[in-house]
């Protein structure tokens, strides 16, 4: 242990969040964290070591930025929430961060004493509004990895760091740890934790490796399906590296959530595995939590090999992979261990699935083209094409290694095989409940502030979004962004289910669509006025490729922009 001077709680949190490493501390607001906002105030005055603080103004907003930034640097950072009622307006992001696999370690507060005892009044809005039967550590267990209360201060800094341990490891996910009041502003003797190490990485052993192997030297048609390979420190090298030695197509589906396997290789097979489903002799997993769809639609004939350090997700209610084999060693290191044993090939069957997959790729990427052509037609017709948006968004990208956060629903398809991104941690997919994407995408931005990023989300999810703070944030602390929203004013995929459980419903008969509306609302990048943000509005296909480019420049400059594209479906 080493020592500092003795200060109280607030410093014992700070000293903690140096210990885990942290760049920066995003905090929404409340009067709890008074002790840690004067322990930063000593640390600035006196030069000593401390995360940046982020003063953000909404919860989703905080937890998103850490979101965004921990996909990028895959290390924990700190949060501070206000209160239960503070941690109840995060939980969705918080939630969101458990299932995109991000660390951060959640913090909150509440009184224990409620004016009882004696020293500092904690004020009374915790007795008479504030606190929560169970504490804020019961509400926060659904929805994280981890969830306690810290008992004292003495103990305060290790119980961050191990929070901050916890987080990281295989599954990661967010942490909490709701401090009481009264222990941030008690006394500290000045011991500090042990600062944190990175985690070290299991192996499978050649033991389990080798027969894994000999199945894919034996198989005549396998397949890769993954969703998250590409979330692993090193996994996307790694799976490119893997499915060239041995010649095996890569399916992404649909619930992939991250960037996996360049697009624009050969070996890319597309986001569906339907086809593989009656043919493919072997399925190999990688990071895939959620194969099938039903869950019991089973595969014909193949074996199933699992590879994932966790294949089991904890979190996930119900899951199902019909696995034959676990390899549950490091992804990354899995992968590189079965490229070496891609030797004594039947070259006879590897040219008959690489002669399959270049007729299956050839088709995909002529189907493209197609639609790029077609979705180019009648530019001056009012209306822009989805697919339009993201093949000139892809166009304008080339070469200037951006990043692509996406929080459209019924777009996504569309703007995963039309921007073909090719690169790591080029592409992310917000996880969990829609509101979060202008944040995740500024967290990203504050990750990676060299590279242009690029949310594209619809108008509905847009609306869910807190924009004023999220603007805000951008502004404040320089992440410039481009937002491209995909109007199609309608909550196009409630209205798809409505129609899809009741086609000859009453609905359908009158035209009566409810809960799907949103003709009513003003466009969207208006909104952005009030902050000097850049915007621009966007109705027909001859306006779209000139706005996007002074929405780019504009972010070069140092300005968010937003571009609101009415799109035709």
């Amino acid at each position: 242990m080493t020592t500092t001077p003795a200060t109280d709680g607030g410093d014992a949190v700070v000293s903690a969040l140096n210990a885990m490493g942290a760049d920066y501390v995003f905090c929404s607001s409340g009067s709890e964290w008074a002790p840690v906002w004067e322990a930063l105030a000593r640390r600035h005055r006196d030069g000593a070591p401390a995360p940046r603080y982020l003063d953000l103004t909404h919860e989703t907003v905080a937890v998103g930025m850490a979101t965004g930034y921990g996909l990028v640097k895959r290390r924990p950072q700190g949060v501070l929430l206000h209160a239960a009622p503070g941690l109840l307006q995060g939980s969705m992001a918080v939630h969101g961060a458990l299932l995109a696999g991000v660390p951060m370690v959640v913090a909150s507060s509440e009184s224990t004493t409620y004016g009882d005892a004696p020293g500092h009044d904690p004020g009374g809005q915790w007795y008479r509004n504030l606190s929560i039967v169970g504490g804020p550590h019961g509400v926060a267990r659904p929805f994280t990895k981890w969830s306690t209360e810290a008992a004292s201060v003495h103990t305060l800094p290790t119980m961050i760091t191990r929070a901050a341990e916890l987080a990281w490891r295989a599954p990661a996910g967010p942490a909490y740890l709701n401090i009481p009041l009264e222990i941030l502003l008690e006394d500290w003797d000045g011991r500090e934790a042990k600062p944190v190490v990175p985690p070290g990485s299991t192996h499978s052993s050649p033991e389990e490796v080798d027969p894994v192997a000999q199945l894919i030297r034996e198989a005549a048609n396998p397949v890769i399906v993954t969703e998250t390979a590409g979330r692993e420190a090193g996994g996307f090298e790694a799976l490119v590296a893997f499915a060239e030695a041995w010649n095996i197509p890569v399916v992404e589906p649909d619930s992939a959530v991250c960037g996996n396997f360049p697009r624009t290789h050969p070996l890319h097979a597309g986001s569906d595995i339907g086809p593989w489903m009656d043919t493919a002799d072997l399925i190999l997993l990688v990071n895939c939590r959620a194969p099938f769809y039903p869950p019991s639609r089973r595969p014909s004939k193949a074996k199933i090999v699992v590879i994932d350090e966790v294949p089991q997700r904890p979190h996930v209610v119900y899951q199902v992979l019909f696995a034959d084999t676990y390899l549950e060693g490091d992804v990354a290191n899995t992968l590189r261990q079965l490229t070496k044993r891609a030797k004594d090939l039947d070259e006879t069957a590897v040219a008959a699935r690489r002669a399959a997959q270049h007729t299956r790729y050839s088709e995909e990427t002529g189907a493209l083209a197609r639609a790029e052509i077609k979705a180019c037609e009648d530019p001056g017709s009012p209306g822009v094409d989805p697919v339009l948006v993201a093949a000139t968004l892809r166009k304008l990208l080339d070469g200037r290694d951006g990043v692509v956060v996406d929080e459209t629903i019924t777009h996504s398809r569309a703007v995963r095989r039309h921007l073909r991104t090719a690169d790591p941690d080029s592409f992310f997919y917000v996880q969990g409940g829609l509101g979060q994407g202008i944040a995740v995408a500024l967290g990203v931005k504050l990750a990676a502030r060299e590279r242009p990023v690029v949310l594209t989300i619809g108008d509905g999810a847009f609306t869910y979004n807190p924009v004023i703070p999220s603007y805000d944030a951008s502004k404040a602390y320089e992440l410039p962004l481009l937002i491209v929203v995909f109007n199609n004013r309608v909550y196009k995929s409630m209205n798809l289910n409505h129609r899809r459980f009741y086609p000859d419903g009453a609905a359908a008969e009158t035209g009566e669509w409810l809960g799907t509306d949103l003709h009513r609302l003003p466009r969207l990048a208006a909104f952005a006025e009030p902050f000097g943000l850049h915007s621009e509005t966007v109705d027909t296909a001859e306006e779209l490729a000139p706005a996007l480019r002074r929405a780019l420049k504009a972010v070069d400059d140092g300005t968010a922009a937003v571009v609101d594209v009415l799109v035709t479906r």
